[in-house]
């Protein structure tokens, strides 16, 4: 088993491949066949495996996202940090902060057109803390 934790800063909402570095971090750990968790120690931005060959797809989530728990809502009650607070956690529940990807042949077993992404759901940029861990 080995542990890693990664300071990652985000250039405000949207989305940071993580791909790369997770690839690295599997190979050089030694692990030929297991599981590599990675787990995002935040509220209000989430990580997905999501398509890495056509960007629109991830503006579309932006989209999407921005529909289901837009910015300002007067609904919301919790606002402390601002108009992006609230729609930040919702979008973060709706979503996750930890993914579980297979390691086969000391390679993260993704698809062909998948990618591994930090999405920050706050409008401005943040130091964000990820662990990854293989096994």
């Amino acid at each position: 088993m080995k542990r890693e934790e990664w300071s990652i800063r985000t250039s405000g909402r949207g989305f940071t491949d993580l791909t790369s570095r997770a690839g690295s971090f599997v190979r050089d750990s030694g692990v030929r066949d297991g599981m590599c968790n990675v787990f995002l120690v935040h509220t209000s931005a989430s990580l997905i495996l999501g398509e890495n060959a056509d960007p629109s797809v991830r503006r579309d989530l932006e989209t999407f996202f921005a529909r289901l728990a837009p910015d300002g809502d007067p609904a919301y009650e919790h606002d402390a940090e601002g108009p992006d607070d609230m729609p930040s956690h919702i979008r973060t529940v709706l979503t996750q902060n930890s993914l579980s990807i297979p390691v086969v042949a000391g390679e993260l077993a993704l698809g062909t057109w998948q990618a591994l992404y930090l999405w920050e759901h706050r409008e401005i940029p943040h130091e964000r803390r990820v662990i990854a861990t293989v096994w």
